[in-house]
């Protein structure tokens, strides 16, 4: 497996970076989970061939978006209403 230097860093100072690994990708599967399950509860018919169909259809985050979805997290973070741009 390939990783970002930043990545690799973090897991090298860890005795156990197995476990570090498992728990982040397991925490991501239960988002996707917990994401599914509140659409569900909204209404949504929420299945495997439609999530199959949809991956791919948006395009990917741009820097630009990536950066200000940053800032507006660590607004919320910080306890800030974050003010649009």
């Amino acid at each position: 497996m390939s990783l970002p230097d930043d990545v690799a860093e973090y897991l090298d100072k860890h005795p156990n970076s197995s476990a570090v690994v498992a728990d982040a990708v397991r925490a991501r599967m239960e988002r996707g989970a917990a994401v599914a399950a509140a659409l569900r509860a909204a209404g949504f018919n929420i299945t495997d061939e439609g999530i199959a169909a949809a991956r791919g259809k948006l395009p990917k985050f741009t820097e630009a978006q990536r950066a200000e979805a940053q800032r507006f997290q660590e607004a919320l973070e910080a306890g800030r209403r974050p003010e649009p741009r």
